[in-house]
Parts: structure tokens; C-alpha cells; sequence
């Protein structure tokens, strides 16, 4: 894979496709600036080659054509500015390839960066629209995708926008390259014992990554929602937990093979267990086995955290993809927090999938322990599954 470092870039307009889609809270005020700070170290670069740098990124799912304040990227231009420690502003365009954005490109100079607004206000991103696309690469002589997190979607600033650049005038940013790197190293030749932890609320969404994780790893740890799905398979009662009923046969036929492979698979042994989906309502803390008609598991219980602990202990290699329950909610994040710092105090190579699993290392307090936090979880999923990616293939 091409790096930005393979291509001249001196003194170039070079356009870098990045991934500020950042968690802000009721305020406007950017409350985890993880995915700013991890390009960093690619605009730098540009800016010590004296290139002219137009920044483009999607935030969240704004309708098209319609401006709304609280989906505009100015908080990120502003943190940008912070902590990238440079003296000129950073220009913030008011649209996307507008009157206002080819002004504004057309009078940088030098080591200038200009942001972008929301991709998504234009409908043609998400539709990859060709034209759009020939809007978006005018601005510039070179393109970096530096968006693993957004790698994994066809759109048009990821896909489209390619066919306007030869391979002398493309490449991977330093963030994308390093993902891409990790996920390939530790899914071809990880140290052994490899441990896959797989939370989340749905077998649906992890069933193609699970089928392929099973020829790779020594070991399964199955934890939130998607958990009831395996233990109604085996026959337990589970209440009115988060069941997809269509997919009992493929959980069954998913730990079947895991025997046959000689994989070890565990599942939750109990769960904090709650009559209705609130967080002001009794719990309980049952065995699987106990969970009563009309009830809810909605975390595991501390019995399968110590399991889990135990089953993590000889691990060499992990990776970590989705929670273990609720852990938005106080009552029902315990059982992430633990799975968190479980994975944080062995002496494993440690990889966390990114979106709700990175959030759960970054509320732990465990995210400077882990080995590698992805910023994509989406991607990265699609990683595992053995998906080739969008993003990746329109760079070759």
C-alpha cells in the first residue's frame, strides 16, 4: 500500500480526506478528540512541506442541503488549531465546494490548511457521486485518505474522488496505514494463545467476523446482547433478553464448529438482570440458568467477569470488539469496565476495535494501556470479517 511518503508532495495542493466524526456533548463542546488527534502526524507533515492543505471530513447524518449549526465541523477547526500549535488560523470554509470554499482555497498560501464543512451536506457524498466528486479533487494535485473509520463506506470522498488522481498522485495517510498494518499483522501471524472478545447487541452484525475469527483463534469470549442469542441456542431460558430468533441455527452451527476446530468458547455464566430496559428499575444478579420469564439481561454478572479474567490470563494476542452490556446506562456498565481492565492488565498484545468498545477503554481509564485503539469500528470489523475495503481498494 502507497504512503504518503512514497509520493512528492512538496509545495502541493494536497487534499487529505480525514475522520472528525467526534462525540460532542449537548453544548456543541467536543467531548473525546481521539480521531483529531490521530491526524495529526499526517497534516503535519504536509504542513512542513510547505503544502496548501484542504481538510475534508463527514460528521454524523445531517439531511442534505439543509445547513443545521449542530452538525458543523467549526468545533473541530477550533480544536484543530489547538492542537496542531500553529500560528496562522486554520480558514474554516462555510460549504463543502461552494462559492465560499474555492475563495478560500484559491488565497492560501503555503503551509495554510483550510477545513472543509460537513461532507454530508451535500447529497452527492453518500450517493459517491461522480461530479461531486470532480468538485471535491479540483481542489487539490495529490489525495490522502487518512479516514480508516470512514474506509469501509462506497462515497464519493473516499471512493469516487480516486479516479481523478493516478498512483503518483494517491496514497494512504499515516493513520490508515498503521491500522491497516496492525489489523493484517496480528490477523496473519498473531502470537498464540489469540483471544477474540465479541460484545455488542446483535449476532447479526458480527456473524461474518466470527465465522472468520474461528479459523484464526485459540480462544472465544462471548459477551452483551448477542450472548442470549448463543445461550437460547443452548437450550437456557433467557427472558425477554435481545434474541435474534432467525439466527439460533447459526449460533448453534457457529459453536459447533468452534468444538470441531478445538476453540474454546465461553459465554456468560450470569447477568445483571433487569424487569424492564431502565435504569431506575430492581436488579438482580442471577445465573443463566435463573433468569425469570419477562425478564432482561442487560450486562454480565460479576461470576463471568471472574471467568472471563481467567480465560484471558495466558493470552499473547487480543482482540477486542464490541461491549459487554448496556454500558451506557451506570448500573449496566460494570461488566465492560471489568472486561476493560481485565484486557488492560495482561501482557498481551491488546487491538480494541474502535466506536463503542474504544469509548469503554476511554471510560476506564484504560485506553494509554491498551496496545492499539482502532479509530474505525465499523472498518475494522470489516477487517476481520476479510472484507476488502472500499477505501483501501480505490488507492490501488
Amino acid at each position: 500500500m502507497k504512503t504518503l511518503k512514497d509520493l512528492e508532495i512538496d509545495g502541493k495542493r494536497v487534499f487529505i480526506r480525514c475522520d472528525f466524526n467526534v462525540p460532542k456533548d449537548e453544548f456543541g463542546n467536543i467531548t473525546d478528540d481521539r480521531r483529531i488527534r490521530s491526524a495529526l502526524q499526517t497534516i503535519r507533515y504536509c504542513i512542513d512541506r510547505d503544502c496548501k492543505i484542504i481538510l475534508a471530513s463527514h460528521y454524523e447524518r445531517p439531511e442534505p442541503g439543509k445547513y443545521e449549526e449542530k452538525y458543523s465541523l467549526v468545533p473541530v477547526a477550533k480544536r484543530l488549531h489547538t492542537l496542531l500549535k500553529i500560528k496562522r488560523d486554520i480558514f474554516m470554509a462555510e460549504d463543502v465546494v461552494g462559492e465560499d470554499a474555492k475563495a478560500k482555497a484559491a488565497s492560501m498560501e503555503k503551509g495554510d490548511v483550510l477545513l472543509l464543512e460537513n461532507l454530508r451536506y451535500e447529497a452527492g457524498e453518500t450517493k459517491n457521486d461522480m461530479a461531486f466528486a470532480g468538485q471535491l479533487a479540483d481542489f487539490a494535485d495529490i489525495y490522502i485518505n487518512d479516514a480508516f473509520g470512514a474506509c469501509h463506506r462506497k462515497h464519493a470522498s473516499i471512493d469516487a474522488i480516486t479516479k481523478f488522481f493516478d498512483a503518483d498522485h494517491k496514497a494512504a495517510g499515516f493513520l490508515m496505514s498503521t491500522e491497516v498494518n496492525f489489523f493484517s499483522k496480528v490477523l496473519e501471524d498473531p502470537v498464540r494463545p489469540f483471544v477474540a472478545v465479541v460484545g455488542g447487541s446483535k449476532v447479526s452484525g458480527k456473524l461474518q467476523a466470527l465465522t472468520n475469527l474461528l479459523n484464526k483463534v485459540d480462544k472465544v469470549i462471548i459477551g452483551g446482547g448477542m450472548a442470549f442469542t448463543f445461550l437460547k441456542a443452548q437450550g437456557h431460558e433467557v427472558g425477554t433478553s435481545l434474541v435474534e430468533d432467525d439466527l439460533l441455527d447459526e449460533a448453534k452451527n457457529i459453536m459447533t464448529k468452534a468444538k470441531e476446530l478445538g476453540v474454546k468458547f465461553y459465554l456468560p455464566v450470569d447477568v445483571v438482570a433487569a424487569a424492564e430496559f431502565s435504569e431506575n428499575t430492581t436488579v438482580k444478579f442471577l445465573p443463566i440458568q435463573e433468569i425469570p420469564v419477562g425478564w432482561m439481561g442487560l450486562d454480565i454478572g460479576p461470576a463471568s467477569s471472574r471467568l472471563f479474567r481467567e480465560a484471558l490470563n495466558d493470552a499473547q494476542t487480543i482482540i477486542w470488539n464490541g461491549p459487554m452490556g448496556v454500558y451506557e446506562m451506570d448500573r449496566y456498565s460494570k461488566g465492560s469496565l471489568a472486561m476493560s481492565n481485565n484486557i488492560a492488565q495482561t501482557h498481551a498484545t491488546t487491538i480494541v476495535g474502535g466506536g463503542d468498545t474504544a469509548d469503554v477503554t476511554q471510560r476506564a481509564g484504560d485506553a494509554d494501556e491498551m496496545t492499539f485503539v482502532s479509530t474505525g469500528g465499523g472498518a475494522s470489523l470489516k477487517l476481520i470479517e476479510g472484507i476488502a475495503l472500499p477505501g483501501l481498494e480505490a488507492l490501488k
